[in-house]
């Protein structure tokens, strides 16, 4: 699918990756809906793209926003072709020190909100005869070597295989379902999480090779061609930190 002349949905819209996805989709000529929280970041973003973006304040824990976020996509382009699901939080902290009411809100984000957005999207694709979701999961899961980060790539590994299954059961509509797996990058997730911080050290008795942190846009091209070509995953960790996660039961 080409985007000259598409309507993309980008939630996490306001910064990072959500940011460069959407200023690259309105440069290949995409009309834009926006959401997230921070609506005053949206509007200002809006503003820059011209009358090419709608800005729609969502928070994609609340099944009532997220349903709005759609219907506001419909009624004010007519049409709804494509959905990136960015929105999401880190939670960089032990195991054993994992708090209960924090991964439920990182799960809520994580998972809950980009299925209630695929949820949202699937019908009016059908009708359209097709469209493409593209979901943003994490190279943590292939950083096996990588400390801390568990609770949060079990949420990044749910997404995943909620990818998988949407995959193969919208073939038929002629939606195709992609998951991109970014590697760090330069934004202002790290300093956003949930609890705990970004370190970059590796398990006892394991190496972890030197970071150079990915600019957002590395991510938003990736996405585009994810788009573009409908291929499954784009995985973008150097292969210097580990081996290729297998799906369960392989």
């Amino acid at each position: 699918m080409e985007l000259d002349g598409r309507v993309v949905v980008v939630t996490g819209a306001s910064s990072g990756i959500g940011e460069a996805t959407a200023r690259r989709a309105a440069a290949e000529g995409a009309r834009l809906v926006l959401a997230a929280r921070r609506a005053e970041r949206l509007e200002r973003l809006a503003e820059e793209l011209g009358g090419r973006a709608l800005a729609v304040p969502t928070d994609m824990r609340d099944p009532a926003q997220v349903r709005h976020m759609a219907e506001a996509a419909l009624g004010h382009f007519g049409r709804l072709d494509v959905l990136v699901n960015n929105a999401g939080q880190g939670y960089h902290v032990p195991v054993e020190a994992v708090a209960l009411a924090d991964f439920q809100a990182v799960v809520e984000l994580n998972v809950y909100g980009p299925l209630l957005a695929m949820q949202a999207v699937v019908p009016p694709m059908r009708r359209q005869g097709g469209g493409a979701i593209v979901n943003v999961s994490s190279g943590t899961l292939y950083m096996p070597s990588l400390a801390g980060v568990g609770a949060y790539a079990a949420t990044k590994a749910a997404l995943g295989a909620l990818s998988a299954a949407a995959r193969r059961e919208l073939a038929a509509d002629g939606i195709t379902v992609s998951v991109v797996y970014p590697f760090v990058t330069a934004t202002e997730f790290h300093r956003s999480l949930r609890g705990g911080e970004l370190r970059l050290q590796a398990q006892p008795g394991a190496s972890a090779p030197s970071v150079q942190a990915d600019p957002p846009e590395r991510v938003a091209d990736a996405i585009v061609g994810l788009v573009r070509s409908g291929e499954e995953e784009v995985v973008l960790v150097p292969s210097s930190w580990g081996r290729r996660p297998q799906p369960p039961g392989s």
